[in-house]
């Protein structure tokens, strides 16, 4: 057995960034997950209404929580996400609409004030609930690109396409207990966690800030999509401890960076919109395959399906999208690192006084 290396050499943290985790059986539910997105999608472009893909998308998020834990545990959680989840894309939708009807001045307070509220709260909850994965990256990107992707239908289409593919994902979560997925066995009690007062404020305040500084840097960019940025601000603060953090950001830059790539072939494709959907769900079950095991891998998948997604509902220039998918993931995990490090390094400071 080899000894650990020392935390912090470049070996340390190579290792940890390359290594890969041991299978649970991940195809299993890499697969209900990746079926959960397709149907919704197929019905859109069944009946023409592929501009409601991101309506969809964020509701079919529904199925990726509560994995590895008893049925019933997972259908009393992913009814209640896949209610958050829905209520996100109404406020993405509102935002938009409210944008619409409104000068610039109040559209960009709103997608600056909006998604930080709905990072911390929705993290509160799931923190709160227990809820696995924890963080509010899928209720930001929600808001987000909705409210980026304009008005595009009434808020009631967004509701009732998001409730309703919610629900498909609910319904796979149970059917798929006879295909292997009922873990009777797991310890989730699935009871609430005793969270003090102090610590949940400090929980809400830490990703409403992370998102907040992530979206003022996406701004600053002149990007064209800032809300990168705030999704990209919250993704290391789920990890747990610090050293979890740093790694989950240089994660994401990583993966990211190579995801791109991928996505510029894709892309690149001019594919009809029957083969990009294709796409989007195999890219979702090889992202499942890995985002527990190794998260710069899944990445690889992510940043494609998430590109395909995005420029199936609400098509745009791929040069300036993929450039401003790059340059606002490195901002915004440059604001959430900073919300990690700067706060340790202000008491270390004040201590050395």
């Amino acid at each position: 057995m080899r000894p650990p290396l020392p935390v912090g050499t470049a070996r340390h943290w190579s290792r940890r960034l390359l290594r890969v985790a041991p299978a649970r059986a991940d195809h299993i539910p890499a697969a209900r997950i990746a079926v959960g997105v397709a149907g919704p999608l197929f019905v859109l472009l069944a009946t023409d209404h592929l501009s409601w893909a991101l309506f969809a998308s964020f509701g079919a998020f529904t199925s990726i929580y509560s994995r590895y834990e008893p049925t019933r545990l997972r259908l009393r959680r992913q009814v209640l996400m896949g209610s958050v989840l829905t209520a996100c894309v109404v406020a993405g939708s509102l935002v938009a609409h409210l944008g619409a009807a409104s000068g610039a001045a109040l559209t960009v307070a709103l997608h600056l004030l909006v998604p930080p509220l709905v990072a911390g709260g929705v993290a509160l909850l799931v923190r709160w609930r227990g809820i696995r994965p924890g963080g509010a990256l899928f209720a930001v990107f929600a808001v987000g690109a909705v409210a980026t992707a304009g008005a595009s239908a009434p808020v009631w289409v967004a509701l009732l396409v998001a409730a309703g593919s919610a629900a498909w994902c609910v319904l796979l979560g149970v059917l798929w207990h006879w295909l292997g997925e009922a873990h009777p066995d797991a310890d989730a009690s699935g009871l609430p966690v005793d969270l003090p007062r102090r610590d949940g404020a400090a929980e809400f305040f830490r990703y409403a800030l992370a998102c907040f500084l992530g979206g003022c840097a996406g701004m600053l960019s002149g990007m064209s999509s800032p809300y990168w940025a705030q999704i990209a601000a919250v993704v290391p603060l789920s990890a747990p401890r610090r050293g979890d953090q740093i790694e989950r950001g240089l994660h994401r830059v990583i993966g990211t960076g190579l995801g791109v790539v991928l996505a510029a072939l894709l892309l690149g494709l001019s594919a009809p919109a029957w083969l990009v959907i294709v796409f989007v769900v195999v890219l979702q079950f090889l992202t499942e395959l890995y985002v527990l095991r190794n998260y710069s891998l899944s990445l690889l998948f992510i940043t494609p399906m998430a590109l395909l997604m995005v420029h199936l509902a609400h098509p745009q220039p791929v040069a300036a999208m993929l450039e401003a998918r790059v340059v606002e993931t490195v901002l915004g995990v440059t604001m959430g690192l900073a919300v990690v490090v700067v706060p340790v390094l202000w008491r270390r400071w004040r201590a050395a006084r």
